[in-house]
């Protein structure tokens, strides 16, 4: 049996040594979910109900130990942490209330009574990126699990205590075997498994755009469902008639946040030419105050990259460059860069149309409210964006014209989990989340009842 061995990425130590499914096993636990779906599928919606919240109430009863966890694993700050398991039990107990709510209709017609209901699909495949490992996880079995779905999920290698941890907790809130099914394993060996096996109905997927698309084409041999959260390159935008000191003051914390490790990053900023110097000036004591520290220490703001490879691939990005400025960083092991501005003078530049994933922010000004709408629809991805103005009716016109599945005025908040989120363009297919997110993991039937 093969194992990866996890490292910590603030000292680049190894952590624990972690099994790896091979395909047999995989067809193995896949089966063994096909299994416990019938039982799970005609569970009462109530009782299936009370499970859910006590699977939430378990995973609360653990915060601190699975934040503790991704602190070593994935390198988050302790504060980042700790959300993130909290958000897992908050999703859990959002969708707990769907069991009892996922409503069809009656329709009318002539001749008798038209039906309509919304059925579970089987075992639903979840893939997890490495970069949020607990709440992207969550976004895929809740609701998957609350519309009567049995899940096989793969966390990412470089990422899979949290995972191993929370079905282990599973177990103890009283779901049955095989309803909830944490395989690690690689994405060559068990990610692909789960798009070629027959009893995998949907996927789920979060990760890179060139990966999502080899999975999109996997999916079609079978006709199988999939949900694609993908890459992103998102633009914040800000006016001169913008309150230019808390548009610098949060910037840095919509693009740094996680080291840059985010789909959502507002990795573009634009800025109208007439504030560009001012919003600049603003800017780099906001971006040399981050405290990038130990992601165990309760005030860091900023941790190191995942891997060294991932730390390579951003460095590559900027040896390209002439840096502005940046923050600062930890000096030894661990894999480390500090919050790095670039000023861009050129829409064709690599550093300003691909997805760096890591603590790099680009600056480019533009000239007015249209151009600025033509410069942050430059992009192949459509997934977030900020827009900074005091004009509502500006930024009405600009959220419109931004193409993007989720967009911020005067905010960077792009994920609220009782909020549809997903991407226009190559950032994904489908929405996670929301109030409708378990009727994507059902079929609906259609039953006309005669009544002569």
């Amino acid at each position: 049996m093969s194992t990866y061995t996890v490292i910590n990425p603030s000292t680049a130590e190894p952590v624990t040594e972690v099994a790896l499914a091979t395909v047999e096993q995989t067809d193995a636990l896949i089966e063994r979910a096909q299994e416990a779906f019938p039982a799970w599928r005609d569970l009462a919606p109530g009782a299936r109900a009370t499970l859910l919240r006590r699977f939430a109430a378990v995973v609360d009863d653990h915060i601190d130990e699975l934040a503790e966890l991704e602190v070593r694993n994935a390198g988050h700050t302790w504060s980042n942490a700790t959300w993130e398991a909290g958000n897992v039990r908050d999703v859990l107990n959002y969708y707990s209330a769907a069991p009892e709510r996922l409503f069809g209709r009656q329709i009318p017609v002539a001749g008798g009574v038209n039906l309509t209901f919304h059925e579970p699909l089987g075992v639903v495949g979840v893939i997890v990126p490495w970069n949020f490992p607990m709440p992207i996880a969550g976004w895929g079995f809740a609701p998957a699990l609350a519309a009567g779905n049995c899940v096989v999920l793969k966390p990412a290698e470089l990422t899979p205590l949290t995972a191993i941890r929370i079905a282990e907790l599973a177990l103890e809130a009283g779901l049955p075997e095989g309803v909830f099914t944490v395989i690690p394993g690689k994405g060559s060996v068990v990610g692909e498994r789960f798009v070629t096996h027959p009893l995998v109905r949907k996927i789920c997927f979060t990760g890179s755009t060139e990966v999502g698309k080899q999975i999109m084409a996997g999916c079609a041999d079978q006709v199988k469902r999939c949900t694609l959260e993908l890459g992103g390159k998102s633009a914040n935008v800000v006016f001169a008639d913008a309150d230019l000191a808390k548009a610098a003051a949060t910037a840095p914390y919509a693009v740094f946040d996680n080291a840059g490790q985010d789909c959502c990053a507002r990795s573009r900023i634009l800025v109208e030419r007439s504030a560009y110097d001012e919003f600049l000036g603003l800017l780099e004591p906001a971006v040399k105050g981050m405290k990038v520290l130990d992601p165990g220490d309760r005030s860091s703001e900023m941790g190191p990259l995942i891997s060294a490879r991932q730390r390579e691939t951003v460095q590559g990005f900027l040896d390209e460059v002439d840096v502005a400025y940046t923050g600062s960083a930890p000096a030894g092991d661990g894999f480390w860069l500090p919050p790095t501005v670039v000023l861009a003078e050129s829409p064709d530049e690599r550093i300003w149309r691909e997805e760096v994933f890591g603590p790099v922010v680009a600056v480019m000004p533009f000239d007015d409210e249209q151009d600025a709408i033509d410069k942050a629809n430059d992009t192949e991805y459509g997934l977030s964006g900020s827009v900074f103005t005091r004009d509502l009716g500006r930024a009405l016109r600009v959220s419109r014209g931004v193409a993007a599945g989720n967009l911020s005025v005067n905010s960077h908040a792009s994920v609220r989990y009782w909020t549809p989120f997903g991407g226009y363009k190559q950032s994904g297919l489908g929405r996670e989340l929301g109030p409708d997110a378990p009727q994507a993991f059902t079929e609906e039937k259609n039953v006309f009842i005669s009544d002569e």
